[in-house]
C-alpha cells in the first residue's frame, strides 16, 4: 500500500484546513480525513493485521483528531500531529493485544512483469518480510516510519516519544541486522 508523500503544497492546505474547522467550518475535516485516511489506514493495518480492526483503528483516530483539533497548535506538520494521536491509540491497543505487523509485509505484485521477474521479487518479499518479522518491535516501527511513512526522525521523535538518537541507532541497528539476515539471499 503506497503512503501518500506529503509535500509543501500539501502540507500548507493541511494547515488552512485545520485553520478553517476550528474557525467554525466543521466540514472541512471531511478534507483531512480523504487525505489521510489511507496513511492512517495502513498504520493500522501494521497493527492490527485485518481490514476491519484496521478500519474501525482510523475511525476512532479522526474521531480523537475531531474532538482535539483545537489543540493542534502547528508546531509540526498536522500529519505529524495526526500519527502522533494514532501511533498512540495503536500502541495502547496493541499493548493488549500484543502485535505489530510492519508496512513490508504487504504483498506487491507489479502488473505487466514477466512471471520469472515477478516470482523473484515476490520471494526477495518474503526475504524482506520474514527479516523484519525478527526485529524487535521497536526497530521495526521506527523503520516503518522512516522508511514507508517518510517521517524524519524528529518527527518520529514526536509521533512516538523515542528521542532521535535513540531512533537513529534503532533504525542503524536494524539496518544491520536485515542486512546480516538478508546476506545469503543476495547471493542467488
Amino acid at each position: 500500500m503506497d503512503v501518500p508523500v506529503q509535500t509543501p503544497a500539501v502540507i500548507e492546505e493541511d494547515d488552512l484546513i485545520v485553520a478553517r474547522i476550528v474557525a467554525g467550518q466543521k466540514d472541512g475535516f471531511r478534507d483531512l480525513v480523504r487525505r489521510h485516511e489511507q496513511a492512517v489506514y495502513a498504520m493500522g493495518l501494521s497493527f492490527f493485521r485485518n481490514a476491519d480492526d484496521a478500519a474501525d483503528f482510523a475511525q476512532e483516530v479522526f474521531l480523537k483528531a475531531y474532538r482535539n483539533l483545537s489543540y493542534f497548535e502547528g508546531r509540526s506538520r498536522f500529519s505529524t500531529w495526526l500519527y502522533k494521536i494514532a501511533y498512540n491509540t495503536a500502541v495502547n491497543n496493541v499493548n493488549r493485544r500484543k502485535e505489530y505487523r510492519s508496512l513490508v509485509e504487504e504483498d506487491q505484485i507489479i502488473d505487466g512483469d514477466t512471471p520469472e521477474r515477478n516470482l523473484l521479487r515476490s520471494a526477495a518479499q518474503e526475504a524482506v518480510q520474514d527479516a523484519v518479522k525478527d526485529l524487535p518491535e521497536r526497530y521495526r516501527i521506527c523503520v516503518d516510519l522512516f522508511f514507508f511513512y517518510d517521517r524524519s526522525y524528529q518527527e518520529i521523535e514526536k509521533i512516538t516519544g523515542f528521542s532521535v538518537n535513540t531512533i537513529k541507532s534503532h533504525v542503524f541497528r536494524a539496518k544491520k541486522l536485515l542486512r546480516d539476515k538478508l546476506e545469503d539471499f543476495g547471493s542467488f
